[in-house]
């Protein structure tokens, strides 16, 4: 578990670097990326405050003791000296509680059975352990020094206090000293705690916000497929037929160029609203609408326009019905189809069928005969269907395509319909 070596943790905000001073150095050691180097933190300003406070507090109560000491006839004067003595040097030894807490609380048990004047600095030390070590360590330190004092006052009896209050009032400061610690630490385990979840919060909101846009980004970049592979292809078709038949009548010459015309107008006002969608994050209301189930109609149309032997055969008594993502996604796969087939297999008769009915489901189905003579391999085929089977499992359904015995070619999409 993580923790934080000072006697107060404190949140940092945005504004944490311009105030440094203020903030514990382990704190801040904790919280600042670029500190988590190697090497002890180095103190603040605050650290320093703190620390000369903690000394302080020591050598005004090991005076206080010294005082009383020496004016106790049963003490000698040796073993005055020699507490006062270790005293001073436990007061010392305070400057080294942030780097070694274990070790000097373990230190100031047997210094602090040997001198009275070692006591502030005894209670400081168990206070920076319940700061900055687990309950166990507090509890085997902390009770040896609470079964030490009993023994410590009766071995050398406090001249002011009787034997039983003094040791009362000794065991109930030690414990008090412990739990402050241990509220102490419990309270900045929450803090670091509370950081860490809202670290974890803003990573988990910045991988969701990727994915989404990675998303939106994959759903685009099919949709711009989808529209855009069918409008060049018959482009492609049509320049093709001109540049073969340079001779053709004028009026072919004229109805490929109207065709070329049109399609290059739709592929650029297709490629303008999916650009527009990029622009502003949200589809344009304004557009215009998204194809379903019956405008597949005037796709079968454009594809005999170009040139296409296609029989649609539609038994889909209302296709207005059909909810209008199965009908886009049904449309789509449709277009797509046709323009595979018009790019592998040109010539060939594509037989389009669309049937089903509501809780039945919605079967599409696009089968072409193997073309006549060989046919010039396509760079980039094949993503299509990949696509198309993503975007009928996005709608709850299915995908299947192959080849046929005969040669041909079958693309079969069950939709579910509601």
């Amino acid at each position: 578990m993580s923790t934080v070596n000072d006697d107060e943790a404190t949140p940092a905000g945005p504004g944490t670097v311009g105030r440094r001073w203020l903030f514990p150095s382990a704190v801040l050691h904790e919280i600042d990326p670029d500190a988590g180097r190697s090497g002890r933190p180095r103190r603040t300003a605050r650290d320093w405050i703190v620390d000369f406070t903690c000394f302080v507090l020591a050598v005004a109560i090991g005076l206080a003791a010294a005082d009383t000491l020496n004016n106790d006839p049963h003490t000698p004067h040796s073993l005055a000296v020699l507490d006062q003595l270790l005293g001073a040097l436990a007061c010392a030894a305070v400057w080294l509680r942030r780097r070694w807490p274990l070790g000097l609380a373990v230190a100031m048990i047997p210094v602090g059975f040997l001198s009275n004047t070692a006591g502030g600095a005894a209670m400081i030390a168990v206070f920076t352990l319940a700061v900055h070590r687990p309950f166990r360590y507090v509890a085997w330190i902390g009770g040896a020094q609470l079964a030490l004092i009993p023994l410590f006052y009766w071995m050398r009896p406090d001249p002011d206090l009787p034997y039983a209050g003094a040791v009362a009032f000794t065991e109930l400061f030690a414990v008090t000293v412990v739990v402050f610690g241990m509220f102490v630490r419990s309270k900045r385990q929450l803090m670091v705690s509370l950081r860490d979840r809202a670290r974890r919060a803003e990573t988990e909101a910045r991988l969701r916000a990727e994915q989404a846009q990675r998303l939106a980004r994959e759903a685009i970049a099919r949709e711009m497929h989808d529209v855009l592979a069918h409008r060049l292809t018959l482009l492609s078709v049509h320049a093709g037929a001109l540049e073969f038949r340079p001779d053709a009548p004028r009026e072919e010459v004229a109805r490929a160029a109207g065709v070329i015309r049109e399609s290059a107008h739709e592929a650029l006002q297709d490629l303008r609203e999916i650009i527009g969608v990029l622009r502003a994050g949200e589809p344009d209301d304004a557009g215009r609408p998204q194809p379903t189930l019956a405008a597949l109609d005037a796709l079968v149309t454009e594809s005999r326009e170009a040139g296409m032997k296609v029989t649609l055969v539609n038994r889909v008594s209302d296709p207005a019905a059909v909810p209008a993502s199965v009908g886009r996604t049904a449309y789509r796969i449709a277009q797509e189809a046709l323009t595979n087939a018009r790019k592998h297999a040109p010539g060939a008769e594509v037989t389009v069928t669309v049937e089903g009915s509501p809780g039945d489901g919605l079967v599409m189905t696009v089968r072409n005969p193997a073309p006549e003579g060989d046919v010039t391999p396509v760079p980039g085929s094949g993503q299509g269907l990949i696509g198309l089977t993503e975007r009928a499992t996005l709608a709850g359904g299915r995908l299947e395509h192959g080849a046929e015995a005969g040669g041909g070619f079958l693309v079969r999409a069950r939709l579910p319909w509601g």
